[in-house]
């Protein structure tokens, strides 16, 4: 099936052939013709998989086969009658989208924007804006006051115009939520339910999420009528074109320089290091800079116009290594990045698998390297059961950990702990531990013991300064 067998309109079609793009994903595949058809949609996809397109390419079809509304205005703001009153002076009419994309966050809300742009290129009476924290309020006036088809908003941003009246969605026939359980993970639920009301009751409901499970499920159920069911693939997909590895580190100072050593590999084109904190990510991007790598930050405290110049960097090739939070990260699209590395493990196994996603994009092939203390085994085994993958373990020449590690991963049995239900370690066969999470092979020649991940970081160069050591929280 091509793009043509789907009966998309011509000038859609056009821009599809000019950007490259020949046929459709799986998930487009089954999503296009039944949004085309009306029906709302509960699509679960993994990253990567062209949801972006399964959505707003039936919008852009529809909205260049109809005429707006003619209640719609399409003009610019009117001017009050009478004096003016300060910031008063002008009164905007409220703008009245007919489709309304809500996402996480900021970088997904530009990412749908410009995809949006690129698909609809060739119908020019289709306008796209993006209404998200960061920009100056001037600057969202301005775009609102065009009165856009398509609106693409985060939801606290929306809130905001919505409750002064800038915004009426009386005209709105699609209402997309992108990626919802990130949203329910970033606390949006009432927001998300406060625009869902402010919505008409006959809109078509698109919702994405990497799992349709629990409150997605529930919250999904409430906001779409008789919703079709897609499911591609799972959140827990295998990854196969994405190479896995782990290094066990001894402490922040073995972490650091092990990152040092790897980032330094001539066949990375460009790398993604995940941290847990904000403070984190502008710590090891400032230590890296200074190493004579090319690296910067991307986290939710930046001013959104750095974070503009810090993606377009990426994108175009001029930045070689960003170190972002999660949040951050979500929704970043760079084909050439062909390095994942976890400097710090995330706390959620899904979140794992969000973040190696970010390479191996377009059917490119990636790796994904986790920097992990003795310590952390609890959430490595998380990880694997959820992936239903085991992470192989690599030790570099001159960066061993003092703790004995294995030299390969034992294997799992023919009948997986994960699947028997058996209690023991997953993948390893019954009544043998997990070699990688071993304890020491032997004390210290001094006989004192061996000091702890975190008194390790005590012990560095900042306890002398009464500073924080490089990468404390």
């Amino acid at each position: 099936m091509n793009f043509a067998e789907i009966g998309l309109h011509p000038a859609i079609l056009k821009a599809l052939t000019d950007s490259g793009y020949s046929e459709p994903t799986a998930v487009q595949q089954q999503a296009i013709p039944a949004a085309l058809a009306g029906r709302d949609l509960m699509v679960s996809s993994q990253t990567g998989s062209g949801k972006t397109a399964a959505f707003m390419l039936p919008a852009l079809h529809l909205f260049a086969s109809q005429q707006r509304p003619a209640t719609a205005r399409t003009n610019a703001p009117e001017r009050r009658p009478g004096p003016a009153r300060g910031h008063d002076r002008h009164r905007f009419q409220p703008a009245q989208p007919r489709m309304l994309v809500l996402t996480p966050t900021r970088e997904l809300a530009l990412q749908v924007t410009a995809a949006t742009e690129k698909y609809g290129r060739q119908l020019h009476q289709v306008r796209a804006v993006a209404i998200l924290g960061g920009m100056p309020y001037p600057k969202q006036m301005e775009l609102l006051g065009r009165n856009p088809e398509i609106l693409v908003a985060t939801p606290g941003r929306l809130i905001d115009h919505m409750s002064s009246g800038k915004i009426d969605f009386s005209q709105l026939q699609i209402l997309v939520l992108d990626e919802a359980d990130r949203m329910l993970d970033m606390g949006f639920i009432e927001d998300i339910e406060r625009i869902v009301a402010a919505t008409p009751s006959a809109r078509q409901t698109m919702l994405f999420s990497a799992t349709l499970d629990g409150m997605v499920g529930d919250m999904a159920q409430r906001m779409t009528r008789s919703a079709l069911r897609i499911q591609v693939d799972a959140a827990s997909a295998r990854h196969d074109h994405i190479e896995q590895r782990m290094h066990f580190v001894d402490d922040l100072a073995h972490k650091n320089r092990l990152l040092d050593h790897l980032l330094r590999d001539a066949t990375i084109d460009q790398a993604l290091v995940f941290t847990a904190t904000k403070r984190d990510a502008d710590t090891v991007s400032d230590r890296l800079n200074v190493a004579g790598l090319n690296a910067a930050a991307l986290h939710g405290d930046m001013h959104q116009g750095a974070r503009n110049r810090t993606l377009t960097a990426m994108r175009r090739g001029q930045l070689r290594i960003l170190v972002a939070t999660d949040v951050a990260a979500r929704g970043i699209d760079v084909p050439t990045i062909t390095h994942v590395f976890n400097y710090d493990l995330p706390k959620a196994a899904e979140d794992y698998v969000h973040r190696i996603g970010r390479t191996g994009r377009a059917g490119r092939s990636g790796l994904a390297i986790s920097l992990v203390h003795h310590a952390e085994q609890f959430n490595v085994r998380k990880i694997e059961r959820f992936t239903k993958q085991m992470i192989p373990v690599e030790v570099v020449a001159g960066h061993e950990p003092t703790r004995r590690a294995p030299s390969a991963n034992p294997r799992p049995t023919s009948k997986p702990a994960w699947k028997s239900g058996e209690k023991r370690n997953f993948g390893q066969p019954a009544g043998q531990a997990d070699s990688r999470f071993s304890k020491p092979s032997a004390p210290r020649r001094d006989g004192a013991a061996r000091p702890s991940y975190h008194d390790s970081a005590k012990s560095g160069a900042g306890a002398s300064t009464g500073r924080r050591s490089y990468g404390d929280r």
